[in-house]
């Protein structure tokens, strides 16, 4: 069985429970496999990055293996403003945020509540100087863990996002997307919209953002923020330390 979902954002729980962490989240027009089902969750695979978890199973559309591959085989358009509406029913509107998928709304056979969408529209692979203009949309965009929205976001979140509006495909979790690329010996060697990642002490990935000209960085850490990067890490001047230990920066792009 096959879904989408039809809902401005949707919470990816790690276990069939409202009271289980939120993992990552659903936006509009994000499609998958259902694995398993409850009378009230069920658990999906994302078809974007194969992430898996549990939502309510009142929230979303159920679509065929069918549908599924047209939408597997269709042009990939998402939301490019901030917040944005889709218009249905009685001249009903829905917010729906950043990167929301709109692949579907010109597939009649899914397109069942005959969504419309008007606005800022982006599609197709962008330069890798795009990236960056990206990210600064979201910046000062509070800390989620889990979220993928200017309104709550995490380190992976916000790095995926960015690169998904631009037509690339990240993992979801930073230790994931620390497998994708190639690696960097030197900061010098980086360009803007390459990843850093970094490590906590017992070596593993922790955290993620994209590197900026001139030995800065942007990336999700309480809120989407702006930061200087040396061969330590990630240097925070307001509190004049060391926040994230570098472990490697790779170049995807």
């Amino acid at each position: 069985m096959f879904g989408i979902c039809n809902l401005a954002i949707v919470p990816v729980r790690a276990e069939a429970s409202d009271k289980s962490e939120m993992i990552s989240q659903l936006l509009f027009g994000d499609y998958f496999t259902i694995l398993e089902s409850t009378p009230k969750w069920i658990k999906i695979k994302a078809a974007f990055d194969n992430y898996e978890g549990w939502i309510d199973s009142k929230q979303y559309q159920t679509i065929n293996e069918n549908q599924f591959q047209i939408l597997e085989n269709s042009e990939n358009i998402y939301n490019g403003e901030l917040i944005d509406f889709i218009s249905y029913a009685n001249n009903q509107l829905m917010p729906i945020p950043l990167g929301s998928s709109l692949s579907f709304l010109d597939i009649n056979e899914i397109n069942v509540s005959n969504f419309q969408f008007e606005g800022l529209k982006e599609c197709g692979v962008k330069d890798k100087s795009n990236l960056l203009k990206t990210a600064f949309l979201y910046l000062n965009a509070p800390y989620l863990w889990g979220g993928k929205t200017p309104f709550g976001i995490d380190c992976s979140g916000f790095t995926q996002m960015v690169y998904k509006i631009n037509g690339y495909k990240l993992l979801r979790d930073a230790s994931q997307q620390a497998t994708q690329g190639e690696p960097l010996s030197f900061i010098e060697e980086s360009e803007p919209g390459d990843l850093a990642f970094f490590d906590n002490d017992e070596g593993n990935i922790i955290h993620v953002g994209i590197m900026m000209e001139n030995n800065y960085i942007i990336h999700a850490s309480g809120k989407v923020r702006i930061d200087r990067i040396d061969h330590l890490g990630i240097y925070n001047a307001e509190t004049g330390r060391h926040t994230h230990k570098l472990r490697v920066i790779k170049k995807l792009i």
